[in-house]
């Protein structure tokens, strides 16, 4: 393990977080090793490219087992929700931000080992690495101790979204939408791009608008395209189910 001892302390909060003491530190100090120190180091310490593992393999790993440790969960909580319903929560509670909220919660930007360009660039808040430190960090808990620690960690963690009593997620605007149209017309609906500001950041960069027909349904504005699109496909589920007042008035 590492000598410095700030370091030393936030991985024993870490553990503590994680209710899981490693036997094996090896795969503890793997699972925090991104690939841009691994990447640095490897040559310095063995004379050979590749010497030095980053996590990306503990992360493969990591990912399949928490979608199996929450699948199992839901399906034993929800014995009425359809696969649907199923599906939707189980990407909602391990979808990348829901992991990179989850890492910020227990400090693990602050045990990661990242190279000089991505601690400079503020690696450690990174959402996509946090949250694939995350999946890491669980097939690294996984390898060392079995399931049962896995499966205490996402019973505590989104324990919530796993209750009995739990709500179903809603779809996405665009499947409803294209549900939506399908069952009424027998058609699916179009995007097409309206406007691109080019303006990195902008929170209305793209306009996308959404057809059905011929007939232009509703706009959307967003950050990025799939922001617009789901914008616009919002707009227009709101605009039908509005539609039938409007005609009685």
């Amino acid at each position: 393990m590492s000598e410095d001892p700030e370091r030393a302390v936030r991985i024993d909060r870490l553990e503590q977080a994680l209710d899981h003491r490693f036997r094996d530190r090896a795969l503890l100090e793997k699972a925090l090793r991104h690939s841009s120190y691994a990447n640095e180091h490897s040559l310095g310490q063995t004379g050979e490219e590749g010497g030095l593992e980053s996590n990306e393999r503990l992360e493969f790993l990591g990912d399949a087992i928490l979608a199996l440790v929450v699948a199992e969960a839901l399906y034993e909580a929800k014995p009425d929700w359809r696969e649907g319903d199923l599906t939707r929560s189980l990407h909602a509670i391990v979808e990348g931000r829901s992991l990179a909220t989850l890492a910020q919660s227990i400090d693990l930007g602050g045990v990661l080992q990242l190279g000089r360009t991505e601690e400079s660039s503020g690696g450690r808040e990174k959402p996509s690495i946090l949250a694939n430190a995350m999946e890491a960090l669980i097939g690294a808990i996984y390898l060392d101790a079995g399931p049962e620690p896995v499966e205490r960690f996402v019973g505590r963690h989104f324990g919530e979204a796993l209750a009995v009593d739990a709500v179903q997620v809603e779809r996405d605007p665009k499947t409803k939408l294209q549900e939506t149209l399908m069952a009424a017309e027998g058609e699916f609906p179009n995007y097409r791009l309206v406007r691109d500001s080019e303006v990195e950041g902008d929170d209305a960069r793209f306009t996308v608008e959404v057809r059905s027909k011929g007939e232009r349904l509703a706009d959307g504005v967003g950050r990025t395209k799939r922001a617009a699109e789901r914008a616009a496909a919002r707009i227009a589920l709101e605009r039908r189910r509005l539609e039938p007042a409007e005609q009685e008035v």
